[in-house]
């Protein structure tokens, strides 16, 4: 027979409200803090991630022996640097150069656009004998209200430009992030006068490291390749801006879900003002549908496992939340600082509920075996 439960005394309740308003109170914070800091906070985040990146594409040079010797550490992680910047410079050129073809081109999708609109109300006015043909102008009053493709694009493409913008502040962070790693591992031993302990603290921030590069270099890579495919795809079709959507579905694909609609959406937006042919709308639509569904369905689950062990209702949140906050860098950002968050309260014997709480099944990985640890006995982390 179970023990009846002690009621609370007053000061037990009292102070159990106490910090749950300070709880509150705190999120509230920090929320005002990233919103109105996030000029300052983007850049910076953006930065560790790239760090991880380069780390991580390191690391795998490193597997790479030529002549059966790996190549030095520095030259590993030259080479990797000169990879990422030139993969941002190409972007930010990409955009860049694309812009004002983008804007130039804006009238004649917009007329485009129109004569399509127009032919599907003759068909539907002719089916059911209606006499009926849009304009521009009743399109807007009765749809649209008072919206300017044109305009729509340009505002788009100018927040896409800030965001490139900023690409040279995060490589200068990211730059100072690789050095300062240098010497992060002799500012962690100085934390304590015990050296297990000490030792105990790097072999945590070890792992963790381990964990997030594995992840964002796996996500990287498989981005890559959807945007490789998309690419390839586009130009064969003859869609304008083909290399652009490339870059831009592959940057989406950092979003799930909403980023894998997103990536079919734009182009085939392009294709309906541009061909304005329901065979190559459909065409364009049914291959980049194929291009997704092979790299999230098969090839995403084989490079990266169970690194992504998000629950949907986690990703919907936090990609609310970070883009409330931070606009389309918070979109973009949102899974990866998520993703990261769950990775390191996973390796913490106290925080490893909240990691169960967000993941998918409430099954994460097993937290790494260290020095001094009792044997890991977790049911959740048997996947």
């Amino acid at each position: 027979m179970n023990a009846p439960l002690e009621p609370q005394l007053p000061h037990e309740r009292n102070e159990r409200f106490r910090n749950t308003v300070y709880g509150v109170a705190m999120t509230l914070m920090i929320g005002w803090v990233l919103s109105i800091g996030q000029s300052v906070f983007i850049p910076i985040i953006a930065s560790i991630i790239l760090a991880y990146i380069i780390i991580a594409l390191a690391e795998l040079l490193n597997y790479l022996a030529i002549g059966g010797r790996s190549a030095p550490a520095w030259v590993r992680y030259l080479i990797s640097i000169l990879v990422i910047v030139a993969v941002v410079t190409a972007f930010v050129f990409l955009i860049i150069s694309n812009i004002n073809q983008l804007i130039a081109v804006a009238p004649t999708y917009q007329a485009k656009l129109l004569t399509f609109i127009q032919d599907i109300a003759r068909t539907i006015g002719e089916e059911f004998e209606v006499e009926t043909e849009p304009t521009w102008q009743t399109i807007r009053r009765d749809v649209l209200g008072d919206i300017s493709l044109q305009s729509l694009i340009t505002s788009t493409i100018t927040s896409i430009s800030v965001l490139a913008g900023s690409v040279f502040v995060v490589l200068v962070y990211t730059g100072f992030a690789l050095a300062e790693r240098v010497t992060f591992t002799r500012k962690l031993a100085k934390l304590t006068d015990d050296p297990i302990a000490a030792a105990r603290i790097a072999d945590i921030i070890a792992i963790i490291n381990e964990r997030i590069g594995n992840y964002l270099a796996a996500k990287t890579l498989v981005n890559l390749i959807l945007g490789l495919m998309s690419y390839v795809v586009m130009a064969f079709v003859g869609l304008d801006f083909a290399a652009f959507w490339g870059v831009l579905i592959a940057l989406l694909n950092y979003i799930p879900y909403v980023g894998s609609f997103l990536g079919v959406a734009f182009p085939v937006a392009i294709a309906i003002v541009q061909f304005g042919d329901p065979t190559w709308i459909i065409g364009v639509a049914g291959a980049l549908i194929i291009c997704q569904v092979l790299v999230g369905s098969f090839l995403e689950p084989n490079l990266m496992g169970r690194t992504l062990n998000l629950s949907p209702f986690v990703i919907l949140v936090a990609l609310t939340t970070w883009g409330t906050l931070w606009g389309i860098a918070g979109a973009l950002l949102s899974v990866p600082i998520t993703a990261i968050l769950v990775i390191i309260l996973s390796e913490f014997e106290g925080t490893r509920p909240f990691a169960v709480l967000l993941s998918r099944a409430g099954k994460i990985p097993p937290r790494r075996q260290r020095a001094g640890d009792t044997p890991i006995t977790d049911d959740h982390e048997h996947v």
